[in-house]
């Protein structure tokens, strides 16, 4: 096939799961298929183009800068968005220049496939009933998850608002794609009961077993450890929510916990608490997470929001790291708890399950050794992206 992949950004430096997973298999639909992929570019990423021949035979870029939070700019987004009937995740990634592009290579090009990755990218789609969509999270049920936990009213108020044009938003695009791919059966059920989506499968995420793997030895790092992107909301909320209401019921009993915060762009709020406490480690971007993961006892997920499947969890199982999460954090994954990891939401029981594995060596091998017979025989990325390919090759045609 010759497919046309539509992104809002590079794939490399790869820092967010989304990445991670795009990135992943279209390295394996490389192998076969031809790939042109078309992306936002800002100018100030190198690695990103450098690097684009390992998951694409061409590449087209179109100049576009999304301000960055807390900037004049991002505010400036923030009140349009009062007002604009796109939700404002979406507005930041509208492009006519992209669209004029992707117009160009459809009407100049043969493709058996187009691709839209994420929502994010569909107004710049020239007709989105070609385009298969690929939908990593259903980002109506993220946003209902930020009114839920805004404690500022006027912050509520205006999550509210984009939550129902999200929703609205989302259930337009998702009807009129010619076919939606989502990484879970719960997203599945979700699109299907509130979008009515027709034609939709779900592909599970994959994790690199051997990239994974760990060594004999490894550098004792902390007890637990965190592994994600610190500019993305529902991270910087499941932080706040496991130093504020859980680690405190932890120190009670083990006053010296350490724990690392590992993740790109960590703001001030999240740079603080390592300031204040010497036991907290705020990383920061880090060249590669698995010595953070080798080198921790327990990968907690404390996630009250969020959407999609946690690679994060999938990765820390493939590094035989026993996991701690809520339910949210473990939300899509075909996981049983109590047998390849332990689930707990509230601040109390998250702290006890988080005391009992510290303090259970035997328990912790079992959960790690369990989790990874679970991704090692079922979640390899070549596994994954078989069942995406033969999607892909059913979907209906282009031309």
């Amino acid at each position: 096939m010759k497919i046309l992949w539509v992104k809002t950004d590079y794939l490399h430096p790869t820092t967010r799961g989304g990445q991670i997973r795009s990135l992943e298999m279209l390295r394996c639909l490389h192998r076969s298929h031809d790939v042109h992929y078309v992306c936002l570019d800002d100018g100030a990423n190198d690695e990103g183009p450098r690097r684009s021949h390992e998951y694409a035979s061409k590449v087209t870029s179109v100049r576009h800068t999304v301000p960055p939070r807390r900037s004049a700019h991002f505010i400036a987004q923030l009140a349009a968005g009062a007002v604009s009937p796109l939700p404002v995740s979406v507005a930041r990634y509208k492009s006519g220049v992209m669209k004029a592009k992707i117009a160009e290579l459809l009407a100049t090009e043969k493709f058996d496939r187009l691709v839209c990755d994420f929502l994010f990218p569909a107004p710049n789609i020239p007709d989105i009933s070609r385009a298969v969509l690929f939908q990593h999270n259903v980002e109506a049920v993220i946003w209902k998850r930020h009114v839920e936990q805004a404690a500022n009213p006027v912050a509520r108020a205006y999550l509210s608002v984009q939550a129902r044009r999200m929703e609205r938003y989302e259930r337009e695009v998702c009807r009129r794609s010619a076919h939606v791919i989502a990484v879970s059966e719960l997203d599945v059920k979700t699109m299907v009961g509130n979008y009515g989506v027709q034609k939709i499968d779900a592909v599970e995420t994959g994790v690199d077993i051997a990239y994974f793997a760990p060594p004999k030895l490894a550098e004792s790092k902390a007890d637990l450890v965190f592994v994600g992107s610190m500019d993305w909301l529902p991270n910087i909320d499941g932080v706040r929510f496991f130093t504020e209401q859980i680690l405190p019921r932890i120190r009670a009993y083990r006053p010296t916990c350490k724990v690392a915060i590992v993740g790109r762009r960590p703001g001030q709020v999240i740079e603080e608490l390592g300031a204040r406490d010497p036991n907290i480690l705020v990383t920061g971007t880090v060249p590669d997470v698995r010595p953070w993961l080798w080198g921790s006892a327990i990968s907690i997920v404390p996630l009250r929001i969020g959407g999609g499947t946690r690679l994060k969890i999938f990765e820390a199982m493939a590094a035989k790291v026993p996991v701690v999460s809520t339910t949210v954090g473990a939300e899509g994954l075909p996981v049983e708890p109590g047998r390849h990891l332990t689930v707990a939401d509230d601040a109390e029981g998250f702290a006890e399950s988080c005391l009992k594995l510290l303090d259970d060596h035997e328990r912790r091998n079992s959960l790690a050794e369990s989790g990874w017979a679970l991704v090692s025989d079922h979640y390899s990325w070549e596994a994954v992206t078989r069942k995406f390919e033969a999607i892909l090759e059913h979907a209906q045609p282009l031309n």
